[in-house]
């Protein structure tokens, strides 16, 4: 054992590689796609550090060529749930007295590893298994998923480092304990970085993990579970258990140590999940640390003295990069009459360039939604706005799943601003855009915070200084990462910490100290060093 006091490494943000043509990291990319897109490999889940392949199974095809398999996966039935909550608790004591400086040298290992060894092997089985474009591949499953890992470290790091003050007799401490418990992590299809955040977060503060993946990114996770052996993490830290959400969720939610809840997906589903643990909570050994990021329905709000051009190329990338899967994606937009006309023209112009496709042309500005029920119910959704005399598609409107789930980027313009696909959360390439009058801007502002119940990302264009902060006051509670001149989507680890409350979960911002101290359950030491000998008090000497 040494007896030095650590520094961690500095953190930084993982430099984003370009894909340009003729590039050194295109041909490289381009290669890995095609090992990939040529091989069908088997994907087992791992628990306890072990393989096991329960015989039940099912594919992972591409979004854009759904005919493709790009893997036969193996879900998990009861037995191999209790077993990961077995094999988590089993392996909990030793990972948690691990020295802290310790389990942070596997994240940094892994965050290297991601830069140089598994950058395109991530990259191209997120594009190939998730849809996503090259670059948008690039900042998710290489550079936020390494950011995750540097970051979070260092955040322990400080935690750790906050001491409360002692005197010259008394030595006060705090002991940051891992949670009496697993945690339970269950992570969305549309960020590899969110599937590597929600389970390595409890793990790094010396919690260990049942981790159930989402059945359509399982190519990219199952990739990072072998990422995560290489890094050296212990066998059972974290057991990755794909399979039915709701069997794996009646199983663990009921178990006494169940300890925590790190979520990303619906709002719905968390809800039930909360409901579920308020009715068990007699059986747990602990109150269980709830943490979840849910829907949104994200916002760009234009002042009549905005750049229409900054309007126009926010609206285009935050509303249709990834498809518009992206929970800070924006879906609806507040113009005003006297600007609409040039807005208009603009993101029409813009948008008729768009092209879709298939990932490994990239060319593709947009790709494939993530299966045919999302391609089925943002049709829905179409074809309530071609019929309805609110509302008016002035772009796109068209899907085509023969091969892929393609859906054209489409806007709507609404003429009510409470049409439905200005309320309700679609996660798909469309926006819906209202034209307000500009001398109704408080009623608009009033709409803009009302309209929805989620509160997670917004944006508001304006150059007039005083009007900046009469729309970041109006709006203080629309939204959990506001953005002011600038689109709604792209939040970087460490610079802008990421979540949103109302209907948007519990805000406890990934990518920040906020999130990681969740994970953690301290105990207060004080020692004295030289107690007191006798009962009594002087005040005692006399009447």
């Amino acid at each position: 054992m040494t007896n030095a006091i650590f520094n961690l490494p500095e953190s930084y943000n993982e430099p984003t590689l370009s894909y340009a043509p003729g590039s050194r990291e295109k041909a490289l990319l381009k290669a890995e796609l095609k090992r990939q897109f040529d091989q069908r490999i088997e994907i087992p889940l791992i628990i306890g550090g072990k393989e096991i392949r329960t015989g039940k199974t099912r594919t992972a095809v591409c979004p854009h060529d759904h005919r493709h398999v790009l893997a036969v996966c193996h879900e998990a039935g009861e037995n191999e749930v209790k077993m990961a909550i077995e094999s988590a608790l089993a392996a909990k004591k030793q990972w948690e007295n691990l020295p802290w400086e310790d389990r942070a040298a596997v994240f940094h290992r892994a965050a290297s590893l991601i830069s140089t060894k598994y950058r395109y092997i991530l990259n191209a089985a997120t594009m190939l298994g998730q849809s996503k474009s090259c670059y948008q591949a690039e900042i998710d499953s290489t550079c936020e998923t390494a950011d995750f890992y540097r970051y979070n470290v260092k955040f322990m790091e400080q935690i750790y480092r906050n001491q409360p003050i002692s005197d010259h007799h008394v030595w006060n401490r705090v002991h940051y304990r891992a949670l009496e418990g697993f945690v339970y992590a269950v992570t969305p299809f549309n960020f590899t970085a969110i599937g590597a955040n929600l389970p390595s977060a409890p793990a790094i503060m010396g919690n260990t993990v049942v981790w159930k993946p989402a059945s359509t990114s399982l190519l990219s996770n199952y990739y990072l579970m072998q990422l995560y052996k290489e890094a050296g993490l212990p066998d059972g830290v974290i057991n990755f258990v794909p399979g039915g959400g709701s069997m794996i969720s009646n199983i663990v939610l009921h178990d006494a140590d169940m300890a925590g809840i790190h979520f990303t997906g619906s709002t719905a589903v968390f809800n039930s999940m909360w409901r579920t643990v308020g009715s068990n909570l007699d059986k747990y050994r602990i109150y269980p640390r709830l943490v979840g990021e849910t829907g949104g329905k994200d916002f760009i709000f234009m002042h009549n003295s905005a750049d229409v051009d900054a309007v126009a190329s926010a609206v285009v990338r935050a509303g249709f990069e990834y498809q518009g899967q992206k929970c800070s994606a924006c879906s609806r937009v507040y113009a005003p009459r006297s600007r609409w006309g040039e807005l208009k023209e603009k993101l029409l112009a813009m948008v008729s360039s768009i092209k879709v496709g298939d990932v490994r042309d990239f060319r593709n500005f947009m790709n494939a939604v993530i299966d045919e029920a999302s391609f089925d119910n943002t049709m829905r959704y179409i074809d309530i706005a071609r019929k309805s005399p609110d509302a008016e598609i002035l772009t796109g409107g068209t899907g085509d799943k023969s091969k892929g789930y393609f859906i054209q980027p489409t806007i709507i313009e609404a003429k009510n601003p409470r049409f439905v696909t200005m309320e309700e959360e679609i996660f798909a390439p469309v926006v819906t855009i209202f034209v307000y009058d500009d001398n109704s801007l408080d009623d608009t502002l009033k709409l803009v915070d009302t309209t929805s119940p989620y509160a997670l990302t917004g944006a508001v264009f304006a150059n007039d200084r005083h009007l900046i902060n009469k729309l970041s006051d109006a709006l203080a509670n629309a939204a959990g990462n506001f953005y002011i001149n600038n689109k709604p989507t792209g939040a970087m680890v460490g610079h802008q910490p990421f979540g949103g409350a109302r209907a948007s979960g519990t805000n406890d911002k990934a990518g920040s100290f906020l999130n990681l101290i969740r994970w953690t359950s301290p105990r207060t030491i004080k020692e004295c060093f030289t107690p007191p000998t006798v009962y009594d008090y002087p005040f005692l000497g006399e009447e």
